[in-house]
């Protein structure tokens, strides 16, 4: 009972006028963004960030929030019309949709993502206000052993789940934790890794970093490809892009199916929305009867990974506002949006900013209404829009970057770490070495060494502190097992 009057006051919170605009501001931006490819929700939520900083914490949030799942949805429209996926979640959906677009029935494939991603947004959202509250009171029972062991687990989840190399995703989350190291040390005072430069001695922000991986390293790599892309010429008017009964009817079990993959997926570390619809997919196709229509132009490998992809930015808010725990690099910012605000993420933050965290959700309803509502209306203005504008992106994109860096501490120094930052993204996605491990590393890093020490003045330095409690020796268990799990199945395949 008390669940559900927290949610209409965060219904209450989420309708102000004010808030109701920057949804539907993040809503559009995010749509847009998602069907420019390149940029991404985190490149975007990185650009957008310092814009926030003159808005109440709930209002930022809810313009973010808009943003991470506007996106999930805006990469489907160059899936399924250029065989381009705006967003890595919605390679899959390239697979059936952009043959349904060659066959006439692009608007069906819009159609039913936009609604996919509707049922698959609001019903993770009921999940979670059911597991956010419970995984919260559960979270305060713990101390700083369990704590640590827990923000090992996440990153080791994030290694697992970045690439095929478990090498370079290490190698990605020690570059993360080492950035995380530099500034002076809180309990000695010490300068570590600064190099004797007086601009390193507060640490080195997460802003810049982050705008610089995502979203200029990007920018490089569209300079580099520069490749026409054609676009499937289709009817896309409000009654085209409308669902047929037999069509909702062919994709109901599909999406109820991707509900509960992407809503669960999503609550893991590093698994997200890209993993839920290939998962929901690979699904689809073993129970299917007509297995030989996907790939050319299956209603059901629309529907179901498209839900599960919404699905899983729901699950993805649960370990973020109960745990303090970002399960991707969208939910990073969104974390240090918190931070920025003076508010402590983690179990505490239910009780200690209630209009937050219920607004926050209560938004989350009014967007997907939006998503569904705008995207239905206007996807024709918004293919339009991105045939316009992508060739001056990467000017757009810069400005706005170093614009929104400076603007943060009026800091020459963060714009050249911001600069600094994009090569090293070009870099590592040149040899494939994921990103969202370095932004997670150095997210969690600070707090990972505070539980650490914590942990081992409290056991006058006993290491095994963390096997002798129970809940941070399974959760060392977990990391250990999603670290050697992928090597072994990979030695049993070859």
């Amino acid at each position: 009972m008390d669940t559900i009057l927290l949610m209409f006051n965060g219904l209450a919170v989420a309708l102000t006028p004010v808030n109701l605009i920057f949804c539907a501001i993040g809503v559009v931006i995010g749509t847009t963004v998602g069907a420019l490819p390149g940029i991404g929700s985190a490149g975007a939520c990185a650009i957008l960030l310092p814009a926030t900083f003159k808005m109440g914490p709930v209002t930022a949030l809810i313009m973010l929030a808009g943003i991470f799942y506007g996106t999930q949805y805006g990469g489907t429209i160059t899936s399924v019309l250029m065989r381009v996926p705006g967003e890595s979640a919605s390679v899959v959906t390239m697979f059936d949709g952009n043959p349904l677009a060659r066959q006439g029935k692009a608007g069906v494939a819009l159609g039913l993502a936009a609604v996919g991603s509707f049922v698959g947004g609001t019903v993770s959202v009921i999940g979670l206000m059911v597991f956010g509250p419970l995984l919260a009171d559960m979270a305060l029972k713990l101390g700083p052993a369990e704590y640590f062991s827990l923000m090992i687990m996440a990153l080791s989840l994030v290694v697992a789940f970045a690439g095929e190399s478990i090498v370079r995703g290490l190698i990605a989350t020690c570059l993360g934790l080492m950035l995380a190291m530099v500034g002076q040390d809180l309990m000695t005072g010490q300068p570590r890794l600064t190099f004797g430069l007086q601009q390193l001695l507060d640490g080195i922000d997460f802003l810049p970093v982050a705008v610089g991986m995502f979203g200029l390293s990007e920018m490089i790599a569209f300079f580099e490809k520069r490749n026409p892309l054609e676009i499937v010429k289709a009817e896309l008017g409000f009654l085209k892009v409308l669902p047929s009964l037999r069509d909702l009817r062919e994709s109901f079990f599909p999406m109820v199916r991707g509900t509960a993959i992407g809503f669960f997926v999503g609550i893991f570390p590093g698994a997200g929305p890209t993993i839920s619809s290939f998962l929901s997919y690979g699904l689809e196709q073993r129970i299917s009867k007509n297995p030989e229509q996907f790939g050319k132009g299956a209603i059901a490998g629309v529907a179901g990974p498209e839900t599960a992809n919404n699905a899983a930015t729901g699950g993805a808010m649960v370990p973020m506002l109960s745990l303090g725990l970002p399960s991707s690099p969208s939910t990073a910012l969104m974390l240090a949006a918190l931070i920025m605000f003076g508010l402590k993420p983690g179990p505490t933050l239910f009780n200690d900013a209630p209009d937050v965290v219920w607004g926050l959700i209560g938004s989350l309803y009014v967007g997907n209404v939006m998503l569904v509502v705008i995207n239905l209306a206007c996807i024709p203005l918004i293919v339009y829009f991105m045939d316009k504008v992508r060739g001056y992106l990467p000017i757009i994109i810069l400005l706005l970057s170093a614009f929104g860096v400076y603007s943060y501490r009026s800091s020459v120094f963060d714009i050249g770490i911001m600069m600094a930052f994009a090569l090293v993204g070009y870099g590592m996605t040149k040899v494939a070495i994921p990103l969202a491990p370095v932004i997670l590393g150095l997210l969690l890093g600070g707090p990972a060494e505070n539980s650490l020490r914590q942990a081992l003045v409290l056991s006058d330095g006993n290491p095994l502190v963390f096997l002798a409690h129970p809940i941070s020796a399974a959760f060392l268990a977990i990391t250990c097992a999603s670290l050697l799990l992928p090597v072994l199945l990979r030695k049993r395949k070859g």
